[in-house]
């Protein structure tokens, strides 16, 4: 909110309400915005309720970056690198799949009792919508100096964005399936 001129403490009225209750006041107009993830979204769109006021998926400059990563504790990390390479690896391979067919990734939460019955049209849009087709051309790097850059000139951290890379990430394992997994950066 800052970012886009607002004043996260005095313009906003804040409401901490779980997902399914914040859709509730929003749809009695009790609340005037909230954050969602998907299906709610999709949900919405398609009962015509309101307006997306930010998609990252598509909306510069966050649609450039990734939106999550990928966090493990250091001693984890550093004393099972065949663990951790196994994570990514099935992580990533899992992003392709859901980009290749996003219908039966729906259809695989279902069957695992992950998502209701009745989230399987949305999940699916959802996966359609979300493009974890692009992995391989984001840069991991690149997203924490761009948050880390975007915190900083809020004050809202007062470390600079290279040395959080340098102090608080480790790139040799997802450096070393860059080839295996055709990745860009």
């Amino acid at each position: 909110m800052a970012y886009v001129g607002l004043d996260p403490d005095k313009d906003i009225q804040y409401a901490e309400v779980s997902g399914p209750e914040a859709v509730g006041l929003f749809k009695r107009g009790e609340i005037d915005a909230f954050m969602s993830f998907p299906p709610g979204p999709q949900k919405l769109r398609a009962a015509g309720i309101g307006h997306t006021l930010l998609d990252t998926n598509v909306d510069r400059p966050w649609s450039q970056y990734f939106c999550c990563l990928l966090i493990g504790r250091r001693d984890f990390i550093k004393d099972n690198p065949i663990a951790t390479r196994k994570v990514i690896r099935s992580i990533l391979t899992a992003n392709d799949m859901v980009a290749q067919d996003p219908t039966k990734a729906a259809q695989m939460m279902l069957e695992r009792k992950l998502r209701p019955a009745d989230d399987q049209k949305f999940l699916a849009q959802a996966y359609s919508e979300i493009p974890y087709d692009k992995w391989r051309h984001y840069s991991p790097e690149d997203t924490i100096r761009y948050y880390a850059l975007r915190l900083k000139e809020l004050g809202i951290i007062d470390s600079n964005p290279q040395g959080i890379i340098s102090q608080n990430t480790n790139w040799s394992h997802i450096a070393s399936l860059k080839d295996e997994l055709n990745m860009k950066w």
